[in-house]
Order: structure tokens, then sequence, then C-alpha cells
């Protein structure tokens, strides 16, 4: 697999496609240090506005999309797509502007989303929705986190849940304090917790979890089956983990998507999750690649990465 990025570029742009295929064809080469992955990021474009891949080479069976959101996204035998998002602003984002030292305040153990938050939740909603893009995501995944769970079902979820023979909601109503109504599980896609795309680990409660236990009644129709301890384990009061450490885990992480039969997955985590991990990630990219792919996301922002693997070149 071999490593390309775009960000919002018609597929009409032929100085940019002409650019971007020199880079591809560079990282064709053998000797080349250039990890094995071919990635197109897309940042805030329409369903109608994607690269055209087969201008570098890839037939359309040969990309997997992923979605990520702050809200963040990122997918693969063949190729995927991965949608990241940034969660949405949590109440510890809007203390920490005015004072940093919010990040170590009980105040804000296990953040939820602002009010503020919720519109951001909402709006990207209805982009995902009138884009197409809903209709094309296979499954979503989540840092167990209240905020990022508010976000992934916000965005993703069904509409008003009405009726229990139905099923389970995706989250109760005011789930967190959040004054929201409840949330339906109805004809959508699965949705699963993933301890591995957590925030930074230890020192700051806000990024401390609650018990699963806890999280399934909140979020009953949401799948905690992957994550092996009830308790918050990784989580340590006294000892931060390291960036390093984190990039790993972001990396691993990664590697792990490849093992998922999905080809267009949606991803909800967090900013340091995603700025440690997309630099690792791209170190050995080109310098006008990294620099795309390792730019801070804002709350509640949608990128795609797409993953390619290099056995499907043509």
């Amino acid at each position: 697999m071999r490593a390309i990025y775009a960000r919002g570029i018609p597929s009409d742009r032929s100085e940019h496609a002409t650019a971007f295929c020199i880079l591809l064809r560079h990282s064709r080469d053998p000797a080349s240090k250039v990890p094995s992955i071919a990635v197109i990021s897309r940042r805030n474009v329409r369903a109608n506005n994607y690269f055209d891949l087969s201008m570098l080479g890839y037939s359309a069976v040969s990309a997997k999309m992923v979605w990520m959101a702050v809200v963040v996204l990122l997918c693969f035998p063949y190729g995927n797509a991965k949608y990241y998002t940034w969660h949405a602003q949590g109440i510890h984002n809007v203390a920490a502007e005015k004072d940093h030292s919010a990040y170590l305040s009980e105040e804000y153990f296990d953040a939820h989303l602002t009010s503020l938050g919720w519109n951001q939740v909402d709006n990207l909603r209805r982009h995902v929705i009138s884009s197409g893009l809903a209709k094309k995501i296979d499954l979503v995944i989540t840092s167990p986190l209240l905020r990022t769970m508010q976000t992934a079902v916000g965005v993703f979820g069904g509409d008003g849940f009405v009726d229990e023979a139905k099923g389970l909601p995706l989250m109760i109503e005011n789930a967190g304090n959040c004054g929201r109504p409840a949330i339906s599980s109805v004809e959508t896609l699965p949705f699963i917790a993933v301890e591995a795309c957590r925030e930074h680990l230890g020192v700051h409660p806000c990024d401390r979890r609650r018990t699963i236990s806890e999280y399934q009644i909140l979020f009953p129709s949401l799948d905690f089956s992957l994550i092996e301890s009830n308790e918050d384990n990784l989580w340590k009061p006294d000892v931060r983990e390291a960036n390093e450490d984190l990039a790993d885990r972001g990396i691993q992480f990664i590697n792990w998507l490849w093992t998922r039969k999905e080809k267009e997955i949606a991803i909800v985590t967090h900013s340091g999750f995603l700025l440690h991990t997309l630099k690792k990630f791209s170190k050995d990219f080109h310098p006008l690649i990294k620099d795309e792919i390792s730019k801070h996301f804002a709350n509640c922002e949608l990128r795609s990465l797409v993953l390619v693997d290099n056995r499907f070149i043509s």
C-alpha cells in the first residue's frame, strides 16, 4: 500500500491530479521509505466532489473509505475509506480555553457536550445525510467516553426513539444530563466502542471513563463487547500517557482496522489521539502530504482518509 493525500480537491482539477500522480509513482519505488499505505484525505467536501482515484491508477473497487470525527475517521483487504471526526465541543474544552488547569479538575470527569457541541452535532448530521455519506458508511467506531459517544450517535444514529417494541434506543433521553431526546437504533448502522482510540490516558479526569455497566444504561444499543474491563484500568491518576505511546496505540488501531470487513468506517475520537497518530502515520510521507495530514482538527470536523492496498494499483 502506498501513500497519497488530497484534501477537498475536485476531480476535474487536472493540475492537482498530475501533482499527486507524480507523488504516487515516486512511492511505487521498491526502495521508497514511504509506508505501504495509500491515503487520500478529504476535508469538508461534498459527496460529488471526491478525488477521482482513476487518475491515480486505482480501480473503483480498490479504495476503502474511512470517516473520522472530533468528530474523526480512517480503512482495506483491497482498500477502504475512513472518516475521522473529533468529538463536538465538550464542557472541558470551554473551561480549558479560559484556564488550562481545568483539565485537572474532577468537575469535568468524563466531560459531556455543551449546547454548542450539540449544535455542531446537528449541523454535521445534516451534512452527512444531505451529502449521501450516511448511506455509504458500514460501521461507526467510537471512543468509549461520554462526549465521543454522544457525538457518534447524534451524527450517525437514527431519529427520535418512539417504540420500545422495535428495539432499545442508541441513547436514552437526557443521557449525561444532555437535555436531548432519546435516539433510535431502528435501521441504523452498527456502533462499536473501542478503547484503542481513546484520548491521552491518565491525570486528566475529563479523559477517565465511567464503568461500562453505566454506559450500557445510557447507550443500550451500542456494542461494548470489545472492551475487556468494566472499570477503567487504563487511566492512572499520576501518570499521563506519553505522546509516543499514544501514537503507537494509534498505529495499532489503524492496523486493527485492516482486519475489519467493512469498507467505509466512521471513527469518532479525540484531538490528541488524531494529532499524534496521524503525525506518526505520515512521518515518512512527502512534506506536503505530511503537513496536510497533521493539521489540527476543529470540534466536530469531518475528514476522510482512503487507504489503498498497492496490490490493486494498476
